[in-house]
């Protein structure tokens, strides 16, 4: 741990690891919040859009594509877990040199694995729509959809690094205003080109990966101009040493990689999921309710807690290497409770006006009503396990244990629901009510398992690189 005279110069904020546990968390908590939920709600309008102009076929392309791209973006991010790990931890200790080259490592790592992913994933965008059964009218909308993204991703990978980093390191904010601002920008390209305008044609669900693919690029393009003009946080320069320092990019992939393979795990869960939901009687009308009720309105409540996570991990991490453990654990516990407040609002909406909710997004047709309204009961009750389990995942993730989230992710997301799954389906035929279950089932395990692991306190004498 570096001194207290190199400490006081450090230009982090330390009322992170000093003062009050609760106005800490919350400073880092509210921003990252507020950010989710705009950018979740600019995700919102994209699917009434689409639902409205093209029908629930439009919704089901998305949510499928989506499902699917991210089993590949999560694994990619997967670094900037390493790189959190490594910023709070450096800042927690006032090592500020080392915070600046751990952010230039994972930028060069960043841009290698974009160079691969995205001509490969690319290509492979016709098989993988395949994998979960995706009718040919979802699948004609979906392949332009998913191809898009895979080829332009690279704006919001480096986003996401960046926005990563500059929370690790205690700035919220800034990524607040860039995030609002990349919605922004992707509200207006969406409306122009799914819905097209003038001499633009409507390009349907083609258009809402680029507008996008555009906003994140520019708004990408920007924070880079930051960074290398040292407005940010942190500091790199384009006339650094460039290149690869072996044991940061090691360290990146030892705390990251873990979290790569549980977001792979929980996507592929995911289109398992979907490939269940294809095998029901009205498959499209069960995958567009599952689109809308649990990848958009479940959102609510995700958007929320992984701020949550985010301000946990942070505030575990730069207080354990400030040699505060106790304040740690107080603040992922303090994050928790919020997570279980925002739930309990949501929750009640869910079963209060589920009409009202799903007709936003033109689910009209019976069949998709009915459906919806049944898994938003479930996901009522889903909402507490998962915010508990996020925010806990979070202390675990920031302090460096990334790999119980990964094991306990294998029991509780993919054991658990795929198992009961494929059980039923051997004895009879599945109906939705039991794919509903299963995902509250594998919250709930998930939420048990992560508190306990918490709890046991081992991430304590975690050692990151030095």
């Amino acid at each position: 741990m570096s001194d207290p005279a190199q400490q006081k110069k450090s230009p982090f904020d330390r009322s992170l690891v000093e003062g009050p546990i609760g106005p800490a968390v919350w400073k880092l908590a509210w921003p990252t919040m507020l950010q989710n939920v705009i950018a979740g709600l600019q995700g919102v309008i994209d699917h009434i859009l689409v639902g409205h102009l093209i029908g629930y076929t439009g919704n089901a392309a998305i949510g499928v594509s989506w499902q699917i791209f991210l089993v590949v973006i999560v694994f990619i991010a997967s670094l900037f877990t390493g790189q959190a790990v490594l910023i709070a931890r450096y800042v927690g200790a006032g090592e500020v040199e080392k915070v600046n080259k751990t952010v230039q490592q994972a930028l060069l790592t960043a841009l290698a694995m974009y160079a691969v992913m995205g001509p490969v994933g690319y290509f492979f965008a016709p098989a993988l729509l395949d994998l979960v059964n995706a009718s040919g009218e979802v699948r004609t909308l979906a392949l332009p959809f998913l191809r898009i993204n895979f080829a332009l991703s690279i704006g919001m990978l480096l986003f996401f690094m960046l926005t990563s980093a500059m929370r690790a390191a205690g700035d919220a904010r800034t990524p607040l205003r860039l995030g609002v601002t990349m919605t922004v920008l992707n509200l207006v390209l969406n409306l122009i080109l799914i819905r097209g305008l003038g001499p633009i044609p409507a390009l349907g669900t083609a258009g809402s990966a680029l507008g996008t693919a555009i906003a994140s690029s520019t708004v990408s393009a920007f924070a880079l101009y930051q960074l290398f003009k040292g407005h940010l946080v942190f500091k790199v320069s384009l006339h650094s040493d460039w290149r690869p320092d072996w044991t940061i990019v090691r360290a990146l992939f030892r705390f990251g990689l873990p979290t790569g393979v549980q977001g792979i795990a929980m996507n592929v869960a995911g289109v398992m999921m979907l490939r269940y939901i294809g095998t029901l009687p009205q498959s499209a009308a069960a995958q567009a309710a599952f689109t809308i009720g649990y990848t958009e309105l479940f959102s609510m409540i995700t958007w929320t807690s992984v701020g949550l996570m985010g301000a946990a991990a942070t505030i575990a991490g730069q207080n354990l290497g400030a040699g505060h453990p106790e304040r740690a654990m107080q603040g992922v516990h303090t994050a928790s409770r919020i997570g279980l407040a925002v739930a309990a609002v949501v929750g009640l909406a869910f079963v209060s006006i589920p009409q009202v909710l799903l007709g936003a997004f033109g689910a009209t047709d019976a069949a998709v009503a009915t459906i919806g309204q049944q898994l938003l009961q479930y996901l009522a009750v889903s909402g507490f396990f998962i915010t508990v389990a996020l925010t806990y995942t979070g202390g675990l993730q920031g302090t460096g244990d990334t790999r119980s989230p990964l094991f306990i992710t294998l029991a509780s997301q993919v054991a658990v629901p795929i198992g009961m799954c494929t059980l039923i389906q051997a004895v009879r035929p599945l109906q939705a009510g039991d794919i509903w279950l299963a995902i509250v089932l594998g919250h709930f395990t998930r939420c048990v398992l992560t508190v306990v692991r918490f709890r046991q306190g081992k991430w304590r004498s975690i050692v990151v690189a030095h």
